[in-house]
């Protein structure tokens, strides 16, 4: 190629009619590579169905079901299992696919040739396409049923098996929630068995026993304080009684020296009620020392009746004066009436006591119910928190045994066949033997075109008048053409890298 040499079409045009033969010769060459590989290249018809998602029969607000993911995320699952090794090699034998290539090659190159031929595709968002090529359009057909018939079959025991799962899951959840509810319980219970009286909700009853028993001990302290009073009031009575002289004693009715007199029952009624009008006058009814003399006399008037009852005594009769007898029966009325004041305070002061040491308990009970209160509320969140885990567990267990019947009952969400396997009637691959064909025309052209420009290009003679001006800047006196020989003339058509020495101009 001379140097700064620029081609114009016309001598483009001229080199290709020189040189035609190196263009068509590699031409030829990929024409028939083209039409061998057109020929050997199998014919393959493909079959396509359409499947389509069809939702659950119940809605979901009675029925949730535990498939919450979509077609697109789900299929390349049921995808990849339905193009198992397993399964794709019971659908070749039981078709008696790839005869040929079962002959020469190993199961695992055949499956993997059936993956190529098989085809998944996303129509929509509730659909996707199943296709399958094969050389058979009717064995592409039926295939194709059995893809389709293969998706719809996972589908459902995928379906199941996840709602089934689901449950087995939330049933052992909810085992483990029920047996830790149950240890809390239990620590609750403990608990509260043992610091009985001082929780929390303990306090108002604490506080309110606090007060009933501080009233209960002024009662008894007024009451004591009475008793006292009383008390006092009796001895003094008694003194009084003691200070007054003694009674001068009556003979004996028939005897000879002089005794005292025993007084009747009726004597000594009559003394105590002449007491008792005389008590009337200075106190009320309800002084106690009325209330009792009119206890005395009540008890008197009963002895009297039995003494009528008795035979009459002559020995025993007034042995004392009626005054006598009834200041002595004053006297013991009085010293028993000491005894019961001593009991009943000697009573009031232990349920003093008692309730003095009940109240130190009860203000011992309030006084822990903080610390009571923050350890109860550490096991009382942990209880809560157990009891909504269960209640929550509980209720997704229930609604997955749902999910799971639905499932098991097929009422679910199904694939459904839209559009059958259609029978293909065309080859499906027709495009691509044609474009093997025109591919190898094309690259024998390519190779044609680089060869004469790779002779071209390494050809440096002199052609025309301009070359050897622009190259030498030299005028051109004459032309002289070529001569040579019939044998050079072959020699220079069939080998022109080898012709060098052709005619120059100069």
């Amino acid at each position: 190629m001379l140097p700064g040499k620029k081609y114009t079409p016309e001598e483009i045009l001229r080199i290709a009619r020189q040189r035609w033969w190196m263009i068509l010769l590699p031409l030829l060459v990929g024409i028939g590579a083209g039409v061998l590989g057109f020929l050997r290249l199998p014919v393959q018809y493909r079959s396509e169905t359409l499947i389509m998602v069809v939702p659950q029969q119940i809605p979901d607000n009675y029925v949730k079901s535990t498939m919450t993911s979509t077609i697109e995320d789900r299929l390349p699952s049921i995808y990849d299992q339905i193009l198992s090794r397993s399964r794709l090699e019971r659908v070749i034998r039981d078709f008696d696919l790839y005869k040929d290539l079962r002959a020469r090659a190993v199961m695992e190159d055949v499956v993997h040739t059936m993956r190529g031929n098989i085809e998944v595709k996303l129509e929509a968002k509730e659909s996707f396409r199943v296709t399958f090529a094969s050389e058979s359009p009717v064995t592409a057909q039926q295939v194709t049923e059995r893809l389709a018939s293969m998706f719809i079959e996972e589908n459902l025991l995928d379906r199941e098996r996840q709602a089934k799962n689901t449950s087995q899951f939330l049933e052992s959840q909810l085992e483990d929630a029920k047996r830790r509810l149950i240890q809390q319980e239990r620590r609750l219970e403990e608990y509260r068995r043992k610091y009985a009286g001082q929780l929390p909700s303990q306090a108002p009853s604490n506080l309110q026993a606090i007060q009933n028993a501080q009233m209960q001990l002024q009662s008894l302290a007024e009451s004591m304080n009475r008793a006292r009073e009383r008390r006092l009031l009796i001895e003094r009575q008694i003194a009084d009684a003691e200070s007054m002289p003694a009674t001068v004693a009556v003979p004996e009715i028939g005897g000879t020296g002089g005794g005292a007199v025993q007084l009747t029952a009726a004597q000594q009624l009559e003394a105590a009620r002449a007491k008792l009008a005389e008590l009337r006058q200075r106190y009320t009814d309800d002084h106690p020392d009325v209330r009792t003399l009119r206890r005395n006399v009540r008890e008197l008037q009963l002895k009297a009746e039995e003494e009528t009852k008795r035979p009459h005594d002559p020995e025993g009769s007034q042995r004392l004066s009626p005054a006598e007898m009834a200041r002595q029966k004053r006297i013991k009325d009085f010293q028993a009436e000491l005894q019961v004041i001593d009991h009943q305070v000697a009573t009031a002061q232990a349920e003093e006591a008692r309730l003095k040491g009940t109240v130190a308990d009860l203000q011992g009970r309030v006084a822990v119910v903080p610390t009571r209160e923050s350890e109860l509320v550490e096991l009382t969140r942990d209880y809560t928190t157990l009891q909504e885990t269960y209640a929550s567990l509980l209720t997704k267990r229930e609604e997955s045994k749902l999910a799971a019947n639905l499932e098991q009952r097929k009422i679910g969400e199904q694939f459904r066949v839209l559009d059958p396997a259609s029978l293909p009637e065309k080859p499906s691959n027709q495009k691509q033997r044609l474009g093997v064909l025109a591919g190898c025309a094309f690259a024998g052209l390519g190779l044609g075109l680089g060869i004469v420009g790779l002779l071209e290009y390494r050809d440096a003679t002199f052609k025309q008048e301009e070359d050897i001006i622009r190259v030498l800047s030299l005028p051109v006196l004459a032309l002289v053409p070529v001569m040579s020989t019939g044998i050079e003339t072959t020699r220079r058509i069939w080998l022109p890298w080898r012709a060098r020495s052709g005619a120059r101009k100069t």
